[in-house]
């Protein structure tokens, strides 16, 4: 086990050299917003009653936007302090995704409204022509604003799963308590999400200017569908980074660029750790994930699996100096596709909690290796174990955790043997070239059982195929040839607006 101690920046003024903010500004695409003081989260139950406390607290406003809010106890908690603080004649803001609240059910919203808490659905199914993919960019934010003095951003969405049942344990995640005039730039980041549903929401405006509560300069990373802010910041860091990236991350499924970015740093010495979970709630998307750990491997980047029952968070710290907390996943979905919320924070405090967090959560973790291989610090080194296990364990988490504890101490890690990127799985055995591992088995077992549930649709029921394929292409090529329209006359009429060259002198 690693002594954080150890690896803790020793003068964070020199550090801060590695990090210009200039630089980081072009990354972020966020100003510098100083004289913060921040407050890291991590344990679902505190996290919740913390969040309850501070919206009971509110005096001027209160600002909710998180992409799942459930009908359990967790978010009738929420629903009750929300309501009392309308009732009290705050004004109560709420922000939910359509898509990920669907299984909420009306009745949950209603009470709400009868307070007066203003309650909008984000990007809700409409039958509107101009974008035929619209449908896929949701509102993955998990924010709460309180007076424009304290947020809380992070990656907790409001269920159960984040505090845990008497059976099952609660899923690991992590926030960031704001306080300072970085809440107010995530009050301003609320309110430009609400008026872009089509109302008008200024209240931070006619709020006093903050003092300065703290000296912790934040860069607050708003996430916008074809804006890659996240993206930027992560070959950036991975740029800039000279002794350790660690990163967290629930839905791994980093772009190529991303990936090579992070293998660039590993060979060139610097220390790339991934953690992911094990069991990850999606499992299509774990085994897309562990499609893509080849790659990575092979540059020296170290992942690891996290063997509880689900990490959730999304946290990178570079260097003991510079950290991100928020909602992005590293997926495409999440990196340019969706509405996301992260805090750039250059602070050695907080990378130090980040770190020994980080190095706890290895402790419950399975490193993943090449069959043969492993890397230390991005330099191969000979495998002494002589290792070989396969990465296709079968069973149940406990029976898992049997077979771990058995290997022994001098195998503590499972090899990685026959992993292959999932985008390659169906070419592979279409071609006979190698053998797919389970993860590549479940990927192409779900792409066949699409394509013969098709043909067996088509082969039935050719007339209802031919009309519902008449129907999306007949909606997409609809809608596409009304937004090009529609953009087509915006331009003539800009320019027909546009000044000429004489009317300029």
């Amino acid at each position: 086990m690693i002594d954080p101690s150890a690896i803790r920046t020793q003068n964070s003024r020199e550090q801060e050299g590695e990090f210009p903010a200039s630089e980081v500004e072009r990354a972020t695409g966020s100003k510098t917003l100083g004289g913060n003081r921040l407050e890291l989260q991590y344990e679902g139950s505190s996290t919740f009653s913390s969040w309850l406390e501070g919206i009971s607290r509110a005096q001027c406003m209160v600002y909710l936007e998180n992409y799942l809010i459930r009908d359990d106890r967790v978010g009738r908690a929420f629903r009750d302090v929300l309501i009392e603080k309308a009732r009290s004649g705050v004004p109560v803001y709420v922000i939910y995704d359509w898509v990920g609240c669907w299984a909420t059910p009306r009745s949950y919203w209603k009470p709400l409204r009868q307070a007066g808490v203003h309650v909008r659905a984000f990007n809700p199914l409409s039958l509107g022509i101009g974008d035929p993919f619209g449908i896929l960019r949701r509102d993955h934010r998990k924010l709460i604003v309180l007076d424009g003095k304290v947020a809380y951003v992070g990656g907790f969405c409001l269920g159960v799963e984040w505090a845990g049942r008497p059976t099952h344990p609660a899923w690991r995640d992590t926030a960031v308590k704001i306080s300072g005039p970085a809440a107010r730039a995530a009050a301003h980041a609320f309110e430009a999400t609400w008026r872009g549903m089509g109302e008008s929401l200024a209240l931070s405006q006619q709020l006093p200017i903050l003092s300065d509560v703290g000296d912790t300069p934040v860069w607050l990373i708003e996430g916008e569908p074809g804006r890659t802010r996240v993206y930027r910041t992560i070959h950036w860091v991975a740029a800039r980074a000279k002794e350790r990236v660690w990163i967290t991350d629930a839905y791994f499924v980093a772009p190529r660029s991303v990936s090579e970015a992070l293998g660039a740093a590993a060979q060139q010495g610097v220390d790339v750790r991934i953690l992911v979970p094990a069991h990850n709630n999606w499992p299509l998307v774990g085994s897309l994930s562990r499609g893509g750990y080849r790659s990575l491997l092979k540059s020296g980047v170290r992942i690891f699996e996290w063997q509880g029952p689900m990490i959730h968070a999304k946290t990178a710290v570079v260097d003991g100096i510079w950290s991100r907390v928020g909602s992005s996943n590293l997926n495409s979905a999440s990196l340019i596709g969706n509405w996301e919320l992260d805090v750039g924070v250059l602070d050695t405090k907080l990378a130090s909690q980040l770190e020994e967090l980080f190095l706890t959560d290895l402790s419950s973790s399975i490193e993943i290796v090449l069959p043969g291989r492993r890397f230390e610090h991005g330099i191969e080194i000979p495998d002494s174990s002589g290792a070989t296990e396969s990465l296709d364990p079968q069973g149940t988490l406990p029976e898992r955790m049997m077979q771990i504890r058995a290997l022994g101490a001098a195998q503590s890690r499972i090899t990685m043997a026959p992993l292959v990127r999932a985008r390659g799985a169906l070419g592979d055995s279409l071609a006979g070239n190698r053998p797919i591992g389970r993860e590549g088995r479940t990927v192409l077992g779900t792409v066949s059982a699409i394509i013969l549930s098709t043909a067996i649709i088509a082969a039935f029921f050719p007339t209802f195929v031919g009309a519902m394929v008449a129907v999306v292409a007949g909606w997409f090529g609809l809608t596409t040839g009304i937004r090009a329209y529609l953009q087509s006359r915006r331009a003539r009429s800009e320019g027909q607006e546009a000044p000429t060259t004489a009317e300029l002198d």
